[in-house]
């Protein structure tokens, strides 16, 4: 069993059990998925822009991306319907623990000047969106093979019902949150 995981079950199920006085193990918050999203934008002038963005998520990740596609025509973007210009990739279960797990303990503490991540970036529901300014902090990208540095987003998605909840959860889970 993964690290996290147990850490979820023996640390932070019981903390927030006797925090928020749940009746059952049920109720705890838990966090349901992650998902990476690229936007690539540059796409619609060069394609190699898209495949390289695939490749550093793939290997981020360990998963295949799905590609988005663009859902409406924008003329002051040069973008038409239907044209590809990200991709993203949804993390459950085991897979979703490794990630975080890489992430706060490798990846967060390589960023230059990093203070913690913001602690206003939830969305009133329970969700936690984290961007990241560059694909570079993550130990399986190589700076040669790079096509162009972009970010990303990264959105936790958990069973909270309210930000307080959710930050509990991440910050148990070991979250740097920013004092």
């Amino acid at each position: 069993m993964n690290r996290l995981k147990e850490k979820y079950i023996n640390e932070v199920v019981p903390s927030l059990i006797s925090k928020y006085n749940y009746s059952s193990r049920m109720e705890t918050p838990k966090l349901e998925k992650i998902v990476i999203n690229m936007g690539v934008g540059d796409a619609t002038q060069n394609s190699k822009f898209l495949e390289g963005a695939v490749e550093d998520l793939t290997k981020i990740t360990g998963q295949k991306p799905v590609i988005t596609k663009a859902k409406k025509s924008i003329a002051g973007f040069k973008i038409r319907e239907g044209q590809s210009i990200g991709c993203k990739v949804t993390l459950r279960g085991e897979n979703m623990y490794n990630f975080l797990d890489k992430l706060i303990s490798i990846s967060l503490p390589q960023v230059r000047d990093f203070r913690g991540t913001n602690p206003k970036s939830f969305d009133g529901k329970g969700n936690y969106t984290l961007g990241l300014k560059e694909q570079l902090i993550f130990s399986e990208i190589d700076y040669d093979d790079v096509v162009k540095v972009r970010g990303m987003d990264i959105v936790f998605v958990t069973t909270a019902k309210s930000n307080e909840e959710a930050f509990d959860l991440l910050n148990g889970l070991g979250m740097p949150f920013r004092k």
